[in-house]
């Protein structure tokens, strides 16, 4: 199983990530479970510069886009390849 998380304070970017994650997830046909980072001392822990960003099993994967939806499915492809 996957753990995705989505980095953002709710703006419309960090929404789209997650539903474009969230069809990824179903079109890749892989179990995932989903948090939500809003609190901003949180997303400083990923290190990362602007939001939205998208972290797979905890490594940021992607930050400041909205990746496509075959890109999150590599990168999803990759996480599972390292577990």
């Amino acid at each position: 199983m996957l753990n995705i998380k989505i980095l953002g304070t709710g703006c419309p970017n960090c929404n789209r990530l997650e539903e474009e994650a969230r069809k990824a997830v179903h079109s890749f046909a892989v179990e995932a479970e989903f948090e939500k980072v809003t609190d901003y001392q949180e997303i400083m822990k990923f290190d990362i510069l602007n939001t939205p960003g998208l972290v797979i099993n905890d490594k940021v994967v992607s930050s400041g886009k909205i990746p496509s939806q075959s890109e999150i499915i590599t990168f999803m492809a990759d996480a599972l390849s390292d577990s």
